[in-house]
């Protein structure tokens, strides 16, 4: 069995990777609590970038902690088609849990299918992205270790959803994405910790890009759109606040003279 290392890169790579789980997850619940509050073009458009903002941002944070993943023995490929269709299946299965929450008419029905949804999107975008792996040997799963990563992540989307829900004003938002981050991260390192490698020594040449040839540039781009995406969603004004400057707009044409 090959000796793993899930630390080569020292604490950076866990350490960015949960601030990417929290960025994420802040920016999917803060989409998610804006399109409970709009309806119509606006609120399909807040959640579509919810998904994208959860998706992607646990796709970064799944690709950073793997750049600290290595097997003594054998040099580590991925896959560039795999690795990009794990993105997209992250962001798609966590949008239908998105969407199930944000047009659901029964509160609970829509939350624990929202939940489950969510984190099998979580979990099917982990296993993806490691079945994208190339190595000299054969990989292989603890399935009582594989069900409990699932559960974890079924938890901690349900957990997330319920907060964008019930949590109100920046302090619980903050503690919720958090505690999200957290979970998330969790969730990587359950499943990692289900990993089984049998080597197969070989001098053959490994198909695929080395993570830094891939990841690390993907990784940032990722990263600079959430962060963007963040400060944008900080600065656009809520329903609650576009509703107060109708009104003072009203007010104040209300008050102007009327020319004879």
């Amino acid at each position: 069995m090959g000796h793993m290392h899930h630390f080569s890169a020292g604490w950076v790579s866990p350490v960015l990777a949960y601030a990417m789980a929290c960025v994420g997850s802040a920016l999917g619940l803060r989409c998610t609590v804006r399109a409970l509050a709009a309806d119509g073009r606006s609120r399909r458009n807040w959640l579509l970038t919810a998904s994208v903002a959860i998706g992607s941002g646990i796709w970064t944070m799944h690709f950073i902690a793997m750049l600290g993943f290595g097997v003594t023995g054998t040099p580590i490929r991925y896959a560039v088609l795999p690795t990009l269709l794990s993105l997209l299946v992250a962001v798609a299965v966590v949008g239908a849990g998105v969407f199930t929450v944000g047009h659901g008419s029964a509160r609970l029905r829509s939350l624990l299918f929202g939940g489950l949804g969510t984190g099998v999107g979580v979990a099917a975008m982990h296993y993806l992205g490691m079945a994208a792996m190339r190595l000299h040997g054969h990989v292989g799963y603890d399935p009582g270790l594989v069900v409990l990563s699932v559960v974890i992540a079924v938890a901690a989307a349900t957990a997330a959803l319920w907060a964008a829900l019930s949590v109100r004003g920046a302090a619980g938002a903050g503690i919720a994405s958090l505690v999200m981050g957290l979970a998330v991260t969790s969730m990587h390192y359950t499943g990692m910790a289900a990993v089984r490698i049998d080597l197969a020594p070989s001098r053959a040449p490994l198909a695929g890009a080395t993570p830094m040839e891939f990841i690390f540039p993907l990784t940032v781009v990722l990263g600079s759109f959430l962060f963007l995406t963040v400060a944008f969603v900080a600065l656009s004004p809520t329903a609650r606040e576009r509703a107060a400057s109708a009104s003072a707009q009203s007010l104040h044409e209300a008050e102007l003279p009327i020319s004879s």
